[in-house]
């Protein structure tokens, strides 16, 4: 498959090409919008990273190094919801933003599709060296609760691995 070929216009990252609505159909990668495929910055990074993309500013190719930069400005916690996101896609879930929501991602259960089901898991992303209090956690579950998704945090460490813990409610 040719790469995609994807332009950077402010925040906002985007192809038209074949290629992009193929992919997008295959895997659900970007979003439809205006005859375009739309991509979140974890979608760019992995895309680039597997050689499936790149990505310009006008006529010039941004290199990957230069990408993480830019992407820092516009999201500081890109790198590590980008190894979530890197994580989950490689084990066969489907990731999509989860802003509305006020999370880092919604997940699909592997073989569902955004549109056709609903995700299972709203997922916030945090570093081991955060500290969650009580309030923040209730909120984040109370989040989850309400759009009937479970939570699932994602805590990664120093070396970047990561741990998830899923919480749903239980009535005794």
């Amino acid at each position: 498959m040719k790469k995609i070929q994807a332009y950077i216009t402010g925040e906002i990252i985007s192809s038209n090409t074949a290629e992009a609505h193929s992919l997008y159909k295959k895997s659900c990668f970007g979003e439809p919008k205006n005859g375009k495929i739309h991509y979140s910055l974890s979608e760019v990074l992995f895309l680039v990273e597997k050689e499936k993309m790149e990505v310009f500013s006008g006529k010039k190719k941004i290199p990957k190094k230069d990408l993480i930069n830019k992407f820092r400005r516009i999201d500081k916690k890109i790198q590590i919801k980008y190894l979530v996101f890197k994580d989950l896609r490689e084990k066969g879930y489907i990731v999509k933003t989860a802003l509305k929501f006020g999370a880092e991602f919604r997940v699909y259960d592997k073989g569902a599709r955004p549109g056709k089901k609903h995700a299972k898991w709203i997922v916030f992303t945090e570093h081991e060296s955060k500290k969650l209090t009580w309030h923040e956690f209730s909120a984040k579950n109370r989040i989850a609760h309400s759009t009937k998704k479970k939570l699932l945090l994602a805590i990664i460490d120093e070396e970047g691995d990561i741990t998830y813990y899923e919480v749903s409610w239980v009535k005794p």
